[in-house]
């Protein structure tokens, strides 16, 4: 799977979500993974990636290197 991102608002998701969908062309950033997305500076989404995003919020949002 692609990610895509928001390069205003430094979030990551799939283009299928709701936020995603809305994502104008121009700010649109693409990602082979989700680490490579976080170690980008970008956050999970929260509509498409809820528990990737609690767990983001709480600070416990790990990849292994």
């Amino acid at each position: 799977m692609q990610w895509a991102g928001n390069s205003k608002l430094k979030i990551y998701g799939t283009l299928q979500c709701k936020s995603g969908k809305r994502l104008k062309m121009e700010n649109r950033v693409f990602f082979n993974s989700e680490k490579e997305a976080v170690q980008e500076g970008y956050r999970p989404c929260g509509h498409c990636m809820r528990e990737d995003y609690m767990a983001w919020k709480n600070n416990t949002l790990i990849f292994v290197v």
